[in-house]
């Protein structure tokens, strides 16, 4: 059995990862790597994320075992990962064997080599969750110091999964302002506005119509002209 890591040499690792200015899968990899590393129960670890359109996917794994009993349960819709996401935020398989809960996928999984997992919920934001997958591929007994291991290590995968996600709208935030500062330029120039006026009718246009401001923002840049509006060129 693997020696254990040290908790606050993890803490500090997972720490100095998500502090790094590397890309949030560069970090989601060490913070699973650090889980399977400091706990000898566990031989592999994944992070999935679940999207508002009902998909979930696997962001992160230690190993093909991971992907590969992942996508089993997405398949099939049960097992403890979807279970923690979806109903009860922990999820402890002792014996994957003698454990009935999902007999679908724990069958399937047993028949790969699985023996026993946790399943952590990870909180993204108000809308959004995710999952810190342990697998094991021998019988574990996991205890309290186990569940509040993992914890740590699914607070750390929530926190990098939040912020990459936060720096992900302000991105989307400041196109969509650079986008409508572009448009609004183009409507002044062509129709003697002021920014307020222009601004206005960009707005108008939108909600009239039902299509997103910077959609409207887009086509005024792409057309190099209020959408619905014909010129004199083109009355011709």
């Amino acid at each position: 059995m693997t020696e254990r890591e040290p908790i606050s040499d993890a803490i500090a690792r997972i720490s100095r990862a998500i502090n790094a200015p590397n890309d949030l899968q560069s970090q989601l990899d060490v913070i699973v790597q650090v889980a399977r590393n400091s706990m000898p129960e566990i031989d592999h670890a994944g992070v999935s994320v679940a999207h508002r359109d009902g998909t979930v996917e696997t962001k992160a794994a230690t190993s093909e075992l991971v992907q590969e009993l992942d996508q089993l349960q997405y398949s099939l819709g049960e097992g403890p990962c979807l279970h923690a996401i979806e109903s009860d935020p922990v999820v402890v398989v002792q014996d994957a064997r003698s454990d009935s809960r999902w007999p679908r996928f724990m069958n399937a999984a047993v028949e790969r080599g699985l023996r026993s997992q946790l399943g952590l919920r990870l909180y993204l934001d108000e809308h959004s969750r995710g999952g810190l997958n342990l697998y094991s591929t021998s019988v574990r007994d996991f205890d309290e110091d186990d569940v509040a291991m993992a914890h740590i290590f699914g607070q750390h995968a929530s926190v990098a999964l939040a912020t990459a996600r936060r720096e992900a709208g302000l991105r989307q935030a400041i196109d969509a302002r650079h986008l409508i500062g572009q448009a609004q330029g183009i409507l002044m120039e062509r129709f003697d506005l002021t920014a307020d006026q222009s601004f206005a009718v960009l707005r108008r246009y939108s909600q009239e119509n039902n299509v997103k401001l910077r959609s409207v923002a887009a086509e005024i840049i792409e057309t190099r002209k209020l959408p619905g509006v014909v010129s004199p060129a083109e009355r011709v």
